[in-house]
């Protein structure tokens, strides 16, 4: 009887031990802590990751402006002469609302905001322009260039390809190597070719366009032989190239934004173009422009 009684209290001490090895070995698989590690999934242990800093500001305090004529607002007010107060980067006119005006409104536009353009300029100017640009620390520049590389008095004398990207990735590095957190707006060439179709249906733009405004296009305005037309095709072929270079090379950039060709597909008709030459951004025009930059400016992108 005796023995029997010693056997039960040791299969009873045997279970007791199996049950709480096992009610330890599930404690320890479902706790955590100390050097334990948390499970696969669970966020245990974790702090929230903060918010990345977005590397794009969509509402900078201050804006240059580099490029050409039209950044200028060549003819829009008089014939043959700038009025950079309706440009479309920079102006103060109220019909226009500037880039600059829209960003920093009409007082700090005219106290934060420079036009660094010329009438005439080339790819080859940027970064001269540029140069000058980064004494004023911009926030933004704002850049439209590259009309008058292919405006040139034959389609021979057009800017290379290769000298135009080059010129062009020389003025972001002048750019970058003051200011590396500055952004950069880039809009697309226009449309050279359907500037030519619609100007050429007034006569006193024609007569202005003699002057020497875009030969290479706009030279024997009423010709459509097969040499005028292979002229105007190989000029608008290399505003093609132009605008593929500006997005190549903006896309290296992260502070850098391409319109999307906005600016090249935008349809120009008679109300948007000089009245004086039927050939650069009238004041609507130039309003068209601002809107254009002040969309992609704004744009809240991943």
């Amino acid at each position: 009887m005796e023995q029997a009684t010693r056997r039960r209290a040791r299969s009873s001490r045997a279970v007791l031990a199996v049950v709480t090895a096992a009610a330890l070995g599930v404690a320890g698989c479902d706790a955590v802590g100390g050097d334990s590690p948390a499970p696969s999934g669970s966020g245990a242990g974790k702090s929230p990751s903060p918010k990345p800093t977005p590397v794009w500001d969509t509402s900078p305090e201050s804006v240059a402006a580099v490029g050409d004529s039209i950044t200028r607002g060549f003819d829009a007010c008089a014939v043959l002469t700038d009025c950079p107060e309706v440009s479309w980067a920079t102006g103060d006119s109220e019909q226009v609302d500037s880039l600059a005006v829209r960003l920093l409104g009409r007082a700090g536009a005219a106290e934060r905001s420079w036009n660094y353009a010329a009438t005439g300029a080339r790819m080859a100017d940027l970064p001269g322009q540029m140069a000058r640009a980064v004494e004023r620390g911009p926030e933004l520049v704002a850049v439209m260039a590259g009309a008058n590389d292919a405006c040139r008095a034959t389609t021979s004398a057009m800017t290379p390809v290769a000298d135009f990207r080059s010129d062009f990735e020389d003025a972001l590095r002048t750019l970058r190597e003051a200011l590396p957190k500055t952004q950069v707006y880039v809009a697309s060439v226009p449309d050279l070719k359907r500037l030519w179709s619609q100007g050429r249906t007034n006569e006193l733009g024609k007569q202005v366009w003699k002057l020497g405004i875009c030969p290479s296009m706009l030279g024997d305005a009423d010709a459509l032989d097969a040499a005028a037309t292979l002229r105007r095709e190989t000029v608008q072929n290399r505003v093609e190239d132009y605008n593929k270079v500006l997005e190549e090379v903006c896309a290296q950039d992260r502070r850098c934004r391409f319109d999307g060709g906005a600016v090249y597909a935008y349809r120009f008709g008679t109300g948007q173009l000089s009245r004086w030459d039927w050939f650069h951004p009238s004041v609507d025009g130039q309003a068209e422009l601002a809107e254009i930059a002040y969309r992609t400016v704004t744009a809240k992108r991943p």
